[in-house]
């Protein structure tokens, strides 16, 4: 086991659909049902997408300047290290190793479970196919970087396809119903509905960060990281508001309240009554695809970590033949898999992952203010457009979901918290105890 530098073979292609294969997943299918419940105004809910994608934008401005001035592996908790040190750092990487992304893991292969028993027509207790899963795409992604995004890439072109088509069909078929887009807000539901349906919208979206977590392996990154980041996240916004636009036309708002998901409702209009084995493809496709990718960054970070000296060395092992970081990927399928077992719903897994990132999401933003002053002589191949306007606000928005999640349930994100900050005196209990190892 070696503890070197991963080779950088990834191109500007597989790099984009690492991260656009991140964020379209299961949420794009979970969660319109979910905000259906919360709101009647199906130009309201377009605008919260709108927002939603405005917000993930302005974040990857932000990321962008960040991760072309520091290219390695890690992206957000290499941006908390730069700007705030080894302390905070670490409460990072302890809680996204433990609960951030084993969640996200979990809970879009949840859906893939789910979904995989309407295609098959069996009825299996959904943890173990979603371990199945897991342990497959892990296997994948201890095979090799190369491997890794070229599945990458055939996934998200497949997916990006098939919402396309979503996206034409029903002009073409003439069985759109563009009544469908009407429609009033109650008094007060918007006030009400804001924190969930928000939430919902930026679990969607989330993934716009995580192709700064293989920063370290991306070829020219100066050059492609800053494409990747904006054009991405644009790509996949525009795509998000056209498709919910195809699913309001196709299905009634009414009709998407109560149910899981949206797939088999948008494939019967379209295809008609048969057509509910063909969304459950469509979403195991999806969620396969996010899976991947999100297995693939999540363990960079824990590697870098480990590099760094803040995990035990053992997690920056490198596989001596495919240089992937192939003990933090099998510590991440464990931890994943334990999730997956005692979390065991999506809506639990889902919740406390977008709680837990969007703190960490706020202040890894902020870094770009500390860094402008504290490195300002280090070369910035990109800087952020619009800056401070645009990490200010991106700053703010993000420390507000946090800060009124917490005031919407503050019992629910407790456990959470505790976690998080557990990791300031696990921090300094390490820093006692690998002092006499360095001395």
């Amino acid at each position: 086991m070696t503890s070197t530098d991963l080779p950088r073979r990834i191109t500007v292609w597989g790099a984009a659909a690492v991260q656009v294969g991140i964020i379209i997943g299961s949420g794009i299918f979970r969660t319109p049902p979910q905000i259906a419940g919360h709101l009647a105004s199906p130009v309201v809910i377009l605008a919260l997408w709108l927002a939603g994608g405005v917000l993930a934008l302005l974040g990857a401005l932000t990321y962008a300047e960040l991760a072309t001035l520091h290219p390695q592996s890690g992206g957000v908790y290499v941006f908390l290290r730069e700007a705030y040190g080894r302390c905070v750092a670490f409460v990072f990487g302890w809680s996204y190793m433990l609960v951030s992304k084993p969640l996200a893991a979990a809970g879009i292969a949840v859906v893939f479970a789910e979904h995989l028993n309407t295609l098959l027509g069996t009825s299996w207790d959904v943890r173990w196919p979603t371990i199945a899963m897991l342990m497959l795409l892990t296997a994948i992604n201890i095979r090799g970087v190369v491997l890794s995004a070229g599945v990458a890439t055939f996934l998200t072109g497949l997916k990006f396809a098939a919402l396309s088509a979503i996206v034409l069909l029903p002009w073409i078929t003439g069985k759109a119903e563009p009544a469908n887009l009407s429609g009033t807000l109650e008094p007060g539901s918007f006030t009400r509905a804001l924190v969930p349906v928000f939430a919902g919208i930026m679990w969607t979206y989330d993934g716009w960060s995580d192709v700064g977590a293989i920063a370290g392996e991306i070829k020219d990154p100066q050059k492609n990281l800053p494409r990747v980041f904006v054009l991405g996240t644009l790509a996949t916004t525009l795509l998000y508001v056209l498709v919910n636009i195809a699913f309001f036309v196709l299905v009634p708002l009414e009709k998407m309240r109560g149910a899981d998901t949206v797939a088999p409702a948008v494939f019967a209009a379209l295809l008609g009554p048969a057509a509910g084995l063909a969304a459950a493809a469509l979403v195991i496709v999806s969620t396969s695809g996010s899976t991947h990718g999100s297995i693939m960054t999540g363990a960079r970070v824990t590697y870098q970590q480990s590099r760094d000296g803040l995990l035990f060395a053992f997690l920056s092992g490198v596989h001596p033949r495919w240089k992937t970081p192939w003990v933090a990927l099998t510590v991440q399928l464990a931890l994943s898999c334990m999730a997956t077992i005692f979390v065991k719903t999506f809506e639990k897994l889902a919740g406390g992952f977008v709680f837990t990132m969007w703190v960490w999401y706020a202040l890894a933003a902020a870094a770009i203010f500390v860094l402008r002053r504290t490195q300002a002589d280090r070369p910035r191949p990109y800087r952020c457009w619009g800056y401070p306007v645009v990490p200010g606000v991106f700053v703010l928005a993000a420390g507000g979901m946090t800060v009124i999640t917490i005031a919407e349930d503050w019992k629910g994100t407790l456990l959470w918290l505790s976690i998080m900050s557990a990791g300031v005196p696990a921090y300094f209990v390490w820093d006692v105890f690998r002092r006499p190892a360095s001395a």
